[in-house]
């Protein structure tokens, strides 16, 4: 979408060079930094959506933004305080009050200051050691303590340096969030799905990705991902490398969806986004008891604390109060999970590996190669009856070592492998330009016959830019996805077709389309060669004949 959006673009363009003109060069440390202040903003609009949201239906709500705050060395001090003195007379225990009330009055913060909407009115030399010193742990704090946000915000560094980029910062978000609801009022577009696809190209500046095979997935491609698992309301929800949460977001998107449009009214209808898929922003319509099963039942895992944080900020700038996302290394022996999830979704790591010595005891796969770990690590996570949908690289479905091999076969042999969806090779640029493809299985089970795509088209382009040029074949893909049948009739010349167990195992469980699909060749007709022979002849006569006449003009 951004992509149609030149100025929204170009405002970001803007921002990036407000960060590296004014010191934080790092593309990492610049998106930590440019997603506070993004949080900060949109914690201040999600609160006062709410309030609106409960005035006009009655309901309760207490704003985060009311009464006083203190900072965390400040409560100690004062639940210090709180506490009677042993064998302390009446008089000590009044003047002890006193002392606590008039201390509560001198650190006590006005959480309504601690507002966005407070303090971008504030003076620049005012401002920053206003977002220094309070706003920023407040954001920290805004959880409680005890918190999973809490916790992993405990290192978190306000390093802008700078009143004036601060304030600067602050201006070009303001003008980001004018032209995504101008975007959204005019052009249809969502307001959640243009703030995901700002956030988006925020994260493309990221260099470090890609390194250790790790890639940002396409928003596009994981919805993709949730049509074809269907996470339902009550399913227990993981990605054990969740980098931002992009995967558990689009979970909750689509159930929320979902939930929407079995309450629609009569005639009431939700157009495709640009996609192709059917999204709402109607999170606002959920009932409490709803809320509270969705946000407990999403589960994150990242073993790089930036993205822990970003991923954490990330789902509650998106209205989920409560995210579960952890600091975890998965595959390594610390990490004990099994048959714990209805769904898993994931892109984990590529062309990564692990000290051998790490990997948990409970991976049988002879290898350090962390795209087949990760398989088998997400089949173990699944409960029985569970299904994943994750991205592997397609040397995962043909590759002859052994232990590609056996990670293939315990897909097809210990559940049922219900499709292999195979990507372009341009869906993970600027990144890389390596060849994916979606894995959909069922853990338990029994693998009869396997459902196999190709996709050629994702709606953009296969270059760095990756602009869109319609005609997806994303909404097909799906389409064929919900009624695919087996029995009927069965074309290996078209771009999906269904292939019997046992024919995967004949074939050593290789799973690359082309090792089943059958390429029609149009039929050459060849003439006679006494045919060709004469042509060849009347061409030689005319060459002489060139020839000839060449060195008669010559002389």
């Amino acid at each position: 979408m951004l992509q149609l959006n030149a100025k929204l673009k170009a405002l970001i363009d803007k921002l990036w060079d407000r960060f590296w003109s004014g010191g934080i060069s790092n593309p990492l440390s610049a998106i930590e930094q440019i997603t506070y202040l993004l949080f900060m903003k949109q914690i201040d609009e999600l609160d006062l959506k709410r309030q609106q949201d409960a005035e006009f239906t009655g309901d309760t709500y207490t704003s985060r933004f009311v009464g006083d705050w203190f900072q965390p060395q400040d409560r100690a001090r004062l639940d210090e305080l709180a506490k009677p003195k042993e064998g302390e007379t009446p008089e000590q225990t009044k003047a002890r009050e006193k002392e606590l009330s008039e201390e509560r009055k001198r650190v006590a913060i006005d959480k309504s200051t601690l507002r966005w909407s407070h303090f971008k009115e504030l003076k620049a030399e005012l401002m920053l050691p206003h977002v220094q010193q309070k706003v920023f742990p407040f954001i920290k704090d805004i959880n409680g303590d005890g918190s999973t946000f809490t916790r992993h915000m405990a290192n978190a560094v306000f390093i802008i340096p700078s009143a004036n980029l601060l304030q600067g910062a602050i201006q070009i978000i303001e003008d980001i969030f004018i032209e995504m609801e101008r975007d959204a009022r005019e052009e249809g577009h969502l307001f959640q799905d243009i703030q995901g696809d700002v956030y988006e190209m925020l994260l493309n500046e990221i260099s470090s990705a890609g390194k250790n095979g790790q890639f940002r997935t396409p928003r596009h491609i994981i919805k993709l991902v949730s049509e074809l698992v269907n996470p339902q309301l009550g399913h227990r929800i993981c990605d054990p490398a969740c980098g931002t949460a992009g995967f558990l977001l689009d979970a909750y998107q689509y159930i929320v969806t979902q939930l929407a449009i079995r309450k629609a009214k009569e005639g009431q209808t939700f157009p495709p986004d640009d996609d192709g898929f059917i999204r709402t922003s109607v999170s606002g319509l959920l009932t409490q008891d709803n809320k509270d099963i969705l946000e407990q039942n999403l589960h994150g895992y990242d073993f790089d604390s930036t993205m822990v944080r970003l991923a954490l900020m990330n789902l509650m700038m998106h209205g989920i109060d409560n995210p579960k996302v952890d600091y975890q290394d998965t595959l390594s022996k610390s990490f004990a999970e099994e048959s714990e999830y209805d769904i898993v979704m994931a892109n984990p790591p590529f062309t990564g590996s692990i000290d051998k010595g790490d990997i948990n005891e409970s991976l049988q796969l002879n290898t350090t190669k962390t795209e087949l770990l990760f398989t088998e690590r997400i089949f173990t996570l699944l409960k029985t009856g569970g299904t994943a949908g994750i991205i592997i690289p397609q040397g995962v479905l043909f590759g002859s070592s052994g232990a590609y091999v056996d990670a293939r076969k315990k897909l097809v042999e210990e559940g049922e492998l219900k499709a292999v969806i195979s990507l372009p090779s341009g869906v993970f640029k600027p990144y890389a330009g390596v060849a994916t493809a979606i894995l959909v299985f069922t853990r338990g089970g029994k693998t009869e016959n396997t459902w196999f795509y190709q996709l050629e088209n994702d709606g953009f382009s296969l270059d760095d830019k990756r602009q869109r040029i319609g005609s997806s074949q994303l909404p097909d893909v799906v389409a064929q996805w919900r009624a695919r049948d087996p029995q009927q009739a069965n074309d290996r010349k078209a771009n999906h077709f269904f292939v019997p167990a046992q024919e995967i195992r004949d074939k050593s469980y290789d799973l690359s389309f082309n090792r089943y699909s059958e390429v029609e060749h149009d039929e050459t007709v060849h003439e006679e060669p006494k045919v060709i022979l004469q042509k060849m002849k009347t061409l030689e006569d005319k060459i002489q004949q060139g020839i000839a006449e060449l060195e008669g003009i010559l002389g």
